[in-house]
Parts: C-alpha cells; sequence; structure tokens
C-alpha cells in the first residue's frame, strides 16, 4: 500500500523541521560558544588547520585537479547534449544577464581584494621563481606572480563550481528531485537521500556554505573599511568594520527577501557595468602597452602551465607558501562549492550539459583573467617602473593595496571618483555575495523549497553577519582563511561522491532507466510543488 499523502506530508513536515531547527541550532551554538571562548575556539580551529595543512595539502591538490579533468570530460561525453530539463526547454535567463550572476556572485569582492595585492606579494618571493631561477622584483618575477595569480582564479576553481552545479541541476529539472544537495546522491542513496544520511550531506553544505560565505564577507568588509577610510577618514578598526558587516547584512536581507529573480540580478548586472568602467580607468590611464603585451603573455604563460602548476606539491616541510596561499584558496573554491553551485544550477535550467559546462569553465575564467591582468598588471608595472612603493603597502596593510594603486596612476581629477566606484562595487558585491549565500542555505534548508519563507532569509541573511563578524574578532585574515579550509573538508568527500552518482545517473538515462517519479512525488510531495519555476522569476 502507498503511503497516503497526509503521511507524505507528515514525513515532509518532520524533515523541514530537522533541518531549519537543526541547522538554527548548529550555528546558533557555534556563535554562542565562539563569543563566550574566543582564544580556545580560535585555537580549536587553527589546531584542525594544521593538521590539514600538514597531512592533507596533498589530498586538496589531488581533488581539485581531478575534478577539473572529469568536469572537461563530461562536456565532451556523449552526456554533453542532455538538456537541463525537458527536452524542449528553453534557458530562463538571457546570455548577458546569466553570465552577469555567474560572474559577480562567484568572485566579486575577492578579485578586488586579491587582484593587485597577491602578484604584488608574490612579487618579493614565491616558489616557483626558485625553481625557476628568477630573481624576485624583476619583470620575469612579474610575470611568474600573474601566472600564479591566474592559476588561483582559473580553471581549477570553477570546475569545482560548475561540476556542483551539473549535478543539482541534473538531477532536479532533469530527474525530478528537490534542488537540494543531498539529489546529487540520489543513484548511489536512492530513497536513503530523505533520511539521516541526507540531512547529513545537507548540514554539510550548510555549513561549508556558511563559512565560505562568511571569508567572503570578512574579506570584503576589510576593505570596505579601507575604501571609506581613503574616502572619507572613518579609522580602519574592528569596530568599524563589525558595524559595516551588520549595516550591509541587512541590506542583503532585504536584497535576498526579494528574491533571485530582482535582487541578484539586477545587483549583478549593474557589478558588472561599473566593473566595465573601473577596467576601462586602469586601460586608458594606466600603462596601456604594457598591459596589452602582458595580456597576450600572460594568457599564453598560464595555459603552458596550469597542467604541472596544479599537480605541484610542495615537500619542503620549512616552507608553508603552498599552504597559505593554494591550499587556502582550493579550500576557498571548495567551501563555496554548494553555495555558486546550487545558484548556478538555478539560473542554468534548460541550458545543455556541453552549453553549461563549457561557458562556465571558460568565460567566467577568462574574465576574471582580464581582471587580474588589468589590476594586478598595473601595479607590477608601478613597482617595477614607477616610485616602488606598493610592496611597502601591501605588506604593511593589504586592504589598501586598490586604493595605492588608484592613487599611484596619477590622475588627480578621477582618483576620488575610481576609488569611490571601487568601493560602491566591494559594497554591492559584498551584497550579493551574503545575499546568494543567505538563498542558497535557506534553500537547503527548506529542502528545495524556490521561495524559503522570510522569516528563514531574515535568519541566515543576519546569521551570516554574526559568523563572519566572529571570524574577524577571533583573528582577521587569519581566522578567515583558516574557516575556509576547514569547512571544505568534508564537503570534498561529499563532491566526490557526487562525481561518482553523475556518472551513473547519466549511465541510467542513457540506458533508458527512469526513476519511478510516482514514488519520488510520493517521498518529496510537498517539495516538488515548491521546487524552481522559471516562469515566477521575471
Amino acid at each position: 500500500m502507498k503511503p497516503s499523502s497526509t503521511e507524505h506530508q507528515n514525513n515532509h513536515q518532520k524533515m523541514y523541521k530537522i533541518m531549519s531547527y537543526g541547522s538554527i541550532l548548529m550555528v546558533g551554538a557555534f556563535v554562542l560558544f565562539s563569543i563566550l571562548n574566543v582564544d580556545l575556539s580560535n585555537a580549536i580551529a587553527n589546531g584542525i588547520n594544521a593538521w590539514i595543512q600538514s597531512n592533507l595539502s596533498w589530498y586538496y591538490i589531488a581533488v581539485v585537479c581531478f575534478v577539473l579533468f572529469f568536469s572537461i570530460w563530461v562536456a565532451f561525453s556523449r552526456y554533453g547534449n542532455i538538456r537541463l530539463g525537458k527536452d524542449d526547454e528553453k534557458p530562463e535567463f538571457g546570455f548577458t544577464a546569466w553570465f552577469s550572476m555567474l560572474f559577480s556572485c562567484a568572485i566579486g569582492t575577492g578579485l578586488l581584494f586579491w587582484s593587485i595585492a597577491e602578484p604584488i606579494t608574490y612579487l618579493q618571493g614565491n616558489p616557483f621563481i626558485e625553481m625557476e631561477n628568477v630573481q624576485p622584483n624583476t619583470l620575469e618575477a612579474a610575470q611568474v606572480a600573474l601566472r600564479i595569480t591566474m592559476f588561483h582564479w582559473g580553471l581549477h576553481g570553477w570546475a569545482i563550481y560548475i561540476l556542483v552545479g551539473l549535478c543539482l541541476a541534473y538531477f532536479c529539472y532533469r530527474r525530478g528531485l528537490p534542488l537540494t544537495v543531498r539529489s546529487g546522491l540520489y543513484p548511489l542513496l536512492g530513497d536513503k537521500i530523505y533520511g539521516p544520511i541526507g540531512h547529513a550531506v545537507d548540514f554539510l553544505a550548510i555549513f561549508s556554505t556558511l563559512f565560505g560565505t562568511a571569508t567572503t564577507l570578512g574579506l570584503g568588509v576589510s576593505q570596505m573599511n579601507a575604501g571609506l577610510n581613503y574616502l572619507f577618514g572613518i579609522d580602519i578598526s574592528l569596530t568599524t568594520q563589525i558595524i559595516l558587516i551588520a549595516v550591509v547584512s541587512v541590506i542583503a536581507t532585504v536584497s535576498a527577501i526579494s528574491g533571485v529573480g530582482k535582487g541578484i540580478k539586477i545587483l549583478s548586472i549593474w557589478n558588472i557595468r561599473l566593473s566595465v568602467l573601473v577596467i576601462g580607468f586602469f586601460v586608458v590611464a594606466g600603462p596601456t602597452v604594457f598591459l596589452l603585451e602582458t595580456t597576450v603573455s600572460s594568457l599564453g604563460d598560464y595555459f603552458s602551465n596550469f597542467i604541472p602548476m596544479g599537480f605541484w606539491v610542495d615537500t619542503d616541510p620549512t616552507r608553508q607558501w603552498q599552504s597559505w596561499w593554494t591550499i587556502f584558496y582550493w579550500g576557498w573554491w571548495l567551501s563555496w562549492g554548494p553555495l555558486v553551485g546550487m545558484f548556478i544550477a538555478r539560473i542554468s535550467r534548460g541550458r545543455t550539459i556541453r552549453q553549461f559546462m563549457l561557458t562556465a569553465l571558460v568565460i567566467p575564467p577568462l574574465g576574471g583573467f582580464i581582471w587580474i591582468i588589468v589590476f594586478g598588471g598595473t601595479a607590477l608595472n608601478i613597482q617595477l617602473f614607477g616610485d616602488g612603493s606598493l610592496a611597502g603597502v601591501v605588506n604593511d596593510n593589504i586592504t589598501l593595496a586598490l586604493y595605492s594603486t588608484i592613487e599611484a596612476i596619477n590622475v588627480p581629477s578621477l582618483t576620488n571618483l575610481v576609488a569611490g566606484l571601487a568601493t560602491f562595487l566591494i559594497v554591492t558585491w559584498f551584497v550579493t555575495s551574503a545575499d546568494s549565500g543567505t538563498l542558497v542555505i535557506c534553500t537547503i534548508v527548506s529542502l528545495g523549497d524556490k521561495n524559503p519563507p522570510r522569516f528563514l532569509r531574515v535568519i541566515w541573511g543576519l546569521g551570516l553577519g554574526a559568523v563572519s563578524a566572529i571570524l574577524l574578532i577571533a583573528g582577521g585574515l587569519d581566522s578567515l582563511k583558516t574557516a575556509s579550509i576547514v569547512a571544505a573538508l568534508p564537503f570534498s568527500v561529499v563532491l566526490l561522491f557526487m562525481c561518482w552518482a553523475l556518472v551513473k545517473g547519466l549511465q541510467d538515462e542513457a540506458r533508458g532507466t527512469s526513476y519511478n517519479q510516482d514514488d519520488l512525488a510520493g517521498k518529496h510531495s510537498k517539495i516538488s510543488e515548491h521546487q524552481y519555476n522559471p516562469s515566477s522569476v521575471s
């Protein structure tokens, strides 16, 4: 006998309570414990981080390389023509809006923070210039510095996002499962995704999303504070940053309440427009010919070296460079995997697997490369051929790197305007990141509901701000980096199983094996009623 509709509804309500109350209690316990035991919580996190860096750096590198090559295989496989939805379904968002949301929500604040600070730091020394017998603070070292920065923001990281997004979009829109991370494991777990194992998977995704987003927000608010200091003389202090987190978290929560079709879409498109203006200033007012030459050489350098760089493991125990940089970045990308993966799944319905994979794997990284070359290349040119002051600024206060570079371009009539635009971009990207994180967590908590309850959006919007503030209080940039690395470990295991499940699901479809839609509808009768519906977003 099949369960009655009343039993289905009761099961759904039970799952909903477990996810919503359980996740809120989990975060509440973390916030309370961290507030009451700042030193102890920081010591625990640092201890876990140190163990991971000492024993599992090779694992992070292997996982990310595997994900990249697996993604390329899927894109060019015989499954590439499968549509993420019904066979005759059309994409919901136009290409420009789709790309803008992909780029803004996935990179935004991070690139503004690191596109200058990172290459200037590498210019002064890194293992690759040592292995290649290149002298620090030279033009050759600058080329290596840009290559490493592009490596950290390139194909490897984006492969994580698109693979998570593909798994979720395929099993939701093609196979009729709810838009939650647990659905990506259905071919392996079957109906067990609706039980404790499924709950655990979604809890891990929430944990990863929470701390990955908090890392980005912490970096963003630090640079926002630097911008306000540059423009208005507001003190750079922890108190100021906590106030900024509170203000922007409220704005982001309001944006999250408006939904993906209104809030994030509008913010993302305007982010891209303003970014083009700022990039244009750097290209026109900066070392134009140098940037054009660097674009060609850096792209060639990256594509010639990204595979050996991806597999390089530093076996020197006295050198912490790879742990501090590459492992942090892979942890950051992995911890953002559930957030960006679910978000791009929501906006990619109706596209084929090949179109989805190749577009997301090629165009956003190329956009990031241009950003890095323009911003980082300008800073390197100023450092090498200008007054040489940027290295000192970065070493003293990394958050001032962007504004010092704008000032060093030396166009007094536009300096404050461009600095203001950059600060506004940081704010809007901050809001977009927090907005996206809030909606994704709420979607997971509400078991795939396309329109999560507003009270959940408020709780999680403010919760993200609280966690960001706590990480800043606990130890600033070091704590933010630690949070990403630690949060990424459990989700990396889930991601590997999702790869296995995706292959099995695609093979099932190729053989003509379909899931019993009546049974699926019974298992999540109320969930399926709330799945993402393109017609509901304008």
